[in-house]
C-alpha cells in the first residue's frame, strides 16, 4: 500500500528524528507548556474522549498542543484517534478519508483500515484530500513520541457547514461504536488580528466548546467573524464523541511566543466521558 509523505517536515516541524522529538519535549517544557513531558499512563482511567488542538508550525502552536497530548498521555491512550482537520488546500471531497498510512520523521503511522471500511457515506477515501493538508500530519508525530504504534483515521473537511458536520459526526459516531477512540479537532482559532481582538472572539467561541454546544460554536464564529479555520472540526468532534464535560487546557497567541501586532490563537481543550 502505497504510504503518505510529509508534506510540511521541514518547514511546519523539523524533519529530522532527533529535532523532531526535542522540539516534541521542548514543547512539553516550554514556559507555555505543561512544564514537562509526561509518562503515558498504562491502563490509565481513560475519561478523555475528544479535544481541540491547535496545528501551526510548532514554535508557535506547540506548547498548547502539548497541554492536549500531556493529559492524554496521563489519562491513558486509546485504541484509535480519529482526527479531524481542516481542508486549507481545497482539493478532494468534501470530507475526506484516506486507506494510505503516514510516514513521519518518527517512522509510519498506520491508518486504522477497519474504522476507514465502515465510512464511505459522508466521508469517502479520497488520499487528494490529505496530500497537501497540514492540520491533520502536524498532530502524528505527537502522538508517536507518546506510543510507537499509533493507529488513527485521518478525516479532512472542506465543507464545515453545520449539517455537514452533523452527518460527519453520524457516520464516525457508528464507525466506533465497539471502538475505544479519542476525537480530535485539529483547529487553530483567530488569524491575523490583534491580541486583544483575537483573545476576546476566541474566549466567546471557546465558551460555546466548553458547553459542548456544536451549534453554539457556528453562531459564534459567524455572529463575531472568527477567522478559526477548523470549526468544522470542532463541530464534529463535540456531536462524534459524546462526551459529558469539557476543560480549556491552555490558550495562548503566536503573540506570546514572539512580538508581533497581529497574532493566530490557539486553544488546547479535552472532552470528558
Amino acid at each position: 500500500m502505497t504510504v503518505r509523505h510529509p508534506a510540511v517536515a521541514g518547514q511546519f516541524y523539523p524533519n529530522s528524528e532527533t529535532q523532531v522529538r526535542a522540539e516534541v519535549e521542548a514543547a512539553f517544557r516550554s514556559p507555555l507548556g505543561p512544564g514537562e513531558a509526561p509518562q503515558v499512563a498504562k491502563g490509565g482511567k481513560r475519561s478523555i474522549v475528544g479535544a481541540m488542538v491547535p496545528h501551526a508550525g510548532w514554535m508557535y502552536s506547540g506548547p498548547v498542543a502539548a497541554h492536549v497530548y500531556a493529559a492524554l498521555a496521563r489519562d491513558g491512550l486509546p485504541e484509535t484517534f480519529i482526527i479531524i482537520g481542516p481542508n486549507h488546500h481545497g482539493a478532494g471531497a468534501p470530507v475526506a478519508t484516506t486507506t494510505m498510512d503516514f510516514a513521519t520523521p518518527l517512522g509510519t503511522a498506520a491508518i486504522d483500515q477497519e474504522i476507514v471500511g465502515r465510512l464511505g457515506h459522508i466521508v469517502v477515501d479520497d488520499p487528494m484530500a490529505h496530500r497537501f493538508e497540514h492540520s491533520i500530519e502536524v498532530q502524528i508525530p505527537f502522538l508517536q513520541y507518546l506510543a510507537e504504534d499509533v493507529r488513527f483515521v485521518p478525516i479532512s473537511m472542506a465543507a464545515q457547514d453545520p449539517q455537514t458536520a452533523a452527518e460527519t459526526a453520524a457516520e464516525i459516531r457508528a464507525a466506533v461504536a465497539d471502538k475505544d477512540v479519542v476525537v480530535l479537532a485539529s483547529s487553530d482559532m483567530s488569524h491575523y488580528v490583534p491580541a486583544e481582538v483575537a483573545r476576546k472572539k476566541d474566549q466567546a467561541v471557546i465558551d460555546r466548546i466548553l458547553a459542548l454546544d456544536a451549534p453554539g460554536v457556528y453562531e459564534e464564529v459567524s455572529r463575531l467573524d472568527v477567522s478559526m479555520c477548523g470549526y468544522g472540526p470542532v463541530m464534529t468532534m463535540i456531536m462524534a464523541c459524546g462526551g459529558s464535560s469539557a476543560e480549556l487546557l491552555k490558550y495562548a497567541s503566536s503573540g506570546d511566543v514572539a512580538p508581533m501586532r497581529e497574532v493566530v490563537g490557539y486553544a488546547g481543550v479535552v472532552v470528558r466521558r
